[in-house]
């Protein structure tokens, strides 16, 4: 999120697509960022276990799933309806943020729905825990709505530090009965990862625009890992309303919005100078 008023020359910093400003001031950036499938082999070459990294959105998930079990491209995604698995009424069957990153064995028994239980399963015992709703003081915050604010926290996060502090931002937003203006959201409604958020994006029909509707998304975004839940369960203190990585490893957070802008202002003049230099 950069600030109230989206620019066309202006991009975000996310965790899943991410500007490199390398030394020499070059700026390496791509729409789609691949992640290796994580498979590791028995002693005839025959996949024994998938990792799933933090952050994959379903889609990614049942291609890996996919390839793992050498199964038809779509075999996975069309065994969801049939998986039987426990997911909240609120998912309304779709498992986005159910799918747990982990490492998950494989045996000659596998099949899609087993995988895919599996999954939900870990993420059940994960998320089973007492008081595992977002912010502690946010009684009104249900299990779904956490899964879903640490999906969001993934995607715009790369640390735990800022992880909780962007969970902060996305409270204190949804207090102030502001839009959250999360890009990662748009992303995820376009099926892409990409650096760049236009004036036109802004503009998009979906409920995952977190510009144009109020609240959270109807759904997870991605399927977090344990640092963004904890985050999303226990955010940091502030009153911060919006963040901006100016440069990476420099992301800051402000409940000023002229301080924002100067932020952004900074931002975009380092974006220029490196993309001059390449």
């Amino acid at each position: 999120m950069l600030n109230e008023t989206p620019r066309r020359s202006t991009i975000r910093l996310t965790r899943r697509g991410r500007v490199a400003l390398m030394a020499t001031g070059a700026v390496v950036a791509a729409t789609a960022v691949a992640v290796p499938l994580a498979l590791a082999g028995g002693d005839e070459g025959r996949p024994t276990a998938l990792t799933i990294p933090e952050g994959w959105r379903s889609g990614q998930i049942y291609a890996a799933v996919d390839k793992a079990l050498e199964l038809p491209a779509g075999s996975t995604k069309k065994a969801v309806p049939k998986a039987g698995l426990k997911l909240p009424s609120d998912a309304g069957g779709n498992p986005e943020g159910y799918l747990f990153p982990a490492t998950y064995p494989l045996t000659d028994k596998s099949t899609p729905q087993s995988v895919l239980a599996y999954m939900v399963n870990t993420a059940n015992k994960k998320y089973g825990g007492p008081n595992t709703t977002a912010g502690a003081d946010h009684d009104a915050m249900n299990l779904y709505q956490t899964v879903t604010i640490a999906s969001i926290v993934e995607a715009e996060a790369d640390n735990a530090q800022d992880m909780a502090k962007v969970a902060r931002v996305i409270l204190n937003r949804l207090d102030h009965g502001m839009p959250l203006q999360m890009d990662s959201t748009i992303n995820y409604a376009l099926g892409r990862s990409t650096l760049a958020t236009s004036d036109k994006d802004t503009k998009l029909q979906s409920p995952y625009n977190t510009y144009a509707r109020m609240g959270l998304p109807p759904s997870p975004i991605g399927n977090p890992g344990e640092q963004a839940l904890k985050a999303a369960i226990s955010p940091a203190q502030g009153d911060w309303l919006y963040f901006v990585t100016v440069k990476p490893g420099d992301t800051r957070f402000t409940a000023d919005f002229d301080e924002q802008q100067r932020n952004v202002a900074e931002f975009n003049k380092n974006q220029a100078k490196a993309e001059k230099s390449g």
